[in-house]
């Protein structure tokens, strides 16, 4: 019997996992993605300083060595290759691009000069391709970052690491010089609900208290619950990740008066209403907010409600980091409303609910932006489990037409194979390539 051929296009941790589990199920795999490098988030979006969590490659590296796998690097869903043709030529195609456009306040003098989005700055200082020429004025001493994830906390460290501690990361040449440079010595990060409500991991929160030259500053009035909050906690259906966190909060509103040069400072209950210019210039200069408070809605979910009481925050930089959205894929169905691929179960079905032969998704696109690495492991096998009933359904299989030739912007299109492993921190990095074949 004729191997059945998947197509997985994202090469991030969710078409890895995606990847490794056809390849169990007996699938041949090619795995696609728009840059010429593997791995997505974990090499552009995991914070240079963690070099455990980017780990994890190891395990895909694993996968890539099986029999039946392919990758594509630097081929562009609707450029390069068309939808067609990968429904052409695969029994099952699955998308795995994840979210990559960040969400906007949608609020005056977002624009200006000095407001960005985490997700820029992030990909500057990791390297990223499309973002490796965009330049940050750090030279500000005052910084809001907008969020109350573990990216905000990731852009919060990065703005105040000590060089000698940025020297030992994989971060960019040309981001460790422009961090080294920067004169920003107070970051707020700023949360729109309280702090029961913060999404932080507990790692990610604790470990702000082990920089080198900042100190973390919380003041006691911002972690004082409030009724439905204290309720919410004390209750079975609160998340132990946010209890930990609102002791770890309560433990940092405890420390001595700030001693180091550099700081961290965690402000809950208020929503950004404008950035403020400054000067002739138009750059940053401010923050306009507006305080709230917690409020259960009617189905009982705790809000944030405005009070009406505003002030402002005086800073040069401004950086947010209130979640992502994904892109339409050129004929994919999508869901404008929630930034997602329509679908149901993984199946990518059509604005009606009807599930279209051989289309899947996987990963943040899928479900959206939520959960940690290992999460998209759980939710590959979701989906995988779709791909394998709806194949065992069908009575025979099909030899899919021969691939054709990819329609490449620049040079001939390659396999390329990336391992990336590190030694006192700094990357190491192994290319091959060859000429992919026309058909198989």
């Amino acid at each position: 019997m004729t191997a059945r051929r998947a197509a997985v296009v994202g090469a991030g941790p969710a078409g890895f996992y995606t990847t490794d589990q056809l390849l169990g199920e007996g699938f041949e795999v090619d795995l696609y993605d728009v840059l010429p490098t593997p791995f997505g988030l974990v090499r552009a979006g995991v914070a240079p300083d963690h070099p455990k969590i980017k780990s994890v490659t190891r395990v895909y590296e694993k996968t890539a060595a099986k029999p039946g796998f392919r990758f594509f690097g630097g081929v562009e869903l609707g450029s390069d290759i068309m939808r067609e043709d990968l429904l052409e030529r695969y029994h099952a195609v699955v998308y795995a691009v994840g979210t990559a456009t960040d969400n906007r306040l949608g609020i005056p003098g977002e624009d200006l000069p000095g407001s960005h989005s985490a997700t820029e700055f992030v990909a500057w200082y990791n390297g990223h391709p499309d973002f490796a020429d965009h330049e940050f004025d750090l030279s500000a001493t005052r910084a809001v970052v907008i969020g109350n994830g573990n990216v905000a906390i990731d852009v919060a460290r990065m703005l105040v690491l000590d060089p000698d501690e940025i020297n030992v990361t994989d971060t960019a040449d040309h981001a460790v010089a422009g961090l080294a440079a920067a004169q920003v010595e107070h970051v707020v990060l700023l949360g729109r609900r309280g702090p029961a409500q913060a999404a932080f991991t507990n790692p990610e929160l604790r470990e702000l208290g082990e920089l080198a030259r900042a100190d973390v500053v919380v003041q006691p009035e911002e972690i004082e619950l409030d009724e439905y909050s204290r309720a919410w906690l004390e209750s079975d259906d609160a998340d132990p990740t946010a209890r930990r966190n609102v002791e770890i909060l309560r433990g940092y509103s405890e420390l001595p008066p700030p001693s180091k040069s550099h700081r961290i400072e965690l402000k809950f209950l208020r929503s950004p209403l404008e950035v403020l210019g400054e000067d002739e210039r138009g750059c940053v200069g401010g923050l306009r907010v507006v305080r709230n408070r917690i409020e259960p809605d009617a189905s009982g979910a705790l809000r944030a409600v405005s009070t009406g009481e505003e002030e402002v925050l005086q800073c040069g930089l401004v950086l947010r980091s209130i979640g992502y959205r994904g892109n339409p894929l050129p004929g994919v169905p999508f869901d404008e409303r929630r930034g997602l691929i329509a679908n149901q179960g993984g199946r990518v079905c059509t604005e009606e609910g009807e599930p279209l032969h051989g289309e899947y998704v996987v990963g943040w696109i899928k479900r959206g932006p939520s959960g940690v690495i290992g999460t998209n492991k759980k939710d590959a096998a979701d989906t995988v489990a779709r791909v394998v009933e709806d194949a065992s359904a069908s009575n025979h299989v099909e030899r899919p037409s021969p691939m054709p030739a990819i329609r490449k912007r620049t040079g001939a299109w390659a396999i390329t194979c990336v391992s990336t492993s590190t030694q006192s921190g700094l990357p190491r990095q192994k290319r091959y390539s060859r000429k992919a074949p026309s058909s198989s």
